[in-house]
């Protein structure tokens, strides 16, 4: 079984729901996988103006570490919250189908996958799709817009605020599909939970 957790921009709760699942579901011994972008002055796991460190050292096309501490890191977090192992694999800005045999290998090492990235539905077909709103943040990722119409459902992040702040991005791309809102820090509710399992299910059905 494969569950993609993604998120219209950076740093609003991807990494949280992701080992909420895992939390909740710890029967189905996870093989998680975080995805980061970099380059291009964007990197989708740092903010700032600082050298962000995703790159990798000697000159490699792509970095990829298993992590096996739980705690700290965002793979660390996923170890925490019950995977059986965690990896974290950087690829440059917009070159991510060019590590798509590296990112099938590694979700070949287990039953059950859950990753972080909503760009990797363009290299696999997963059983769940779930795609984090916040309509606080006027960040709208170009990648996230391209697959939106797929996700199966979209976590709603509580922020008192009703109307998205972004412009450009039709309603009816997130409106007639299943929405569950969220109030930090608790990011996955017994709906999250309950909506993914029974995809779980009827995929395991099929």
């Amino acid at each position: 079984m494969l569950v993609v957790v993604g998120g219209h921009a950076r740093n609003i709760g991807k990494t949280s729901v992701v080992a909420g699942l895992i939390r909740e579901l710890r029967d189905r011994r996870w093989t998680a996988l975080k995805i980061t972008q970099y380059g291009n002055g964007v990197c989708a796991n740092h903010t700032g103006t600082a050298a962000c460190g995703c790159e990798p050292a000697g000159g490699e096309e792509f970095a990829l570490s298993e992590e096996y501490e739980a705690g700290g890191t965002d793979s660390g977090r996923f170890l925490a919250a019950g995977a059986e192992r965690s990896f974290w694999l950087r690829v440059p800005s917009g070159e991510l189908p060019r590590a798509a045999g590296m990112v099938k290998k590694i979700l070949a090492q287990g039953e059950n996958a859950i990753v972080e990235s909503g760009s990797v539905v363009e290299l696999v077909a997963p059983d769940v799709f779930l795609m984090l709103l916040d309509f606080s943040c006027e960040d709208f990722k170009a990648s996230s817009l391209r697959f939106m119409d797929r996700a199966d459902g979209f976590v709603v992040i509580d922020r008192g605020i009703n109307a998205p702040l972004w412009e450009a991005v039709a309603r009816g791309m997130w409106d007639g599909k299943p929405r569950f809102l969220v109030k930090p820090p608790r990011y996955v509710t017994a709906e999250v939970v309950d909506f993914v399992r029974s995809k779980i299910s009827a995929a395991s059905a099929r």
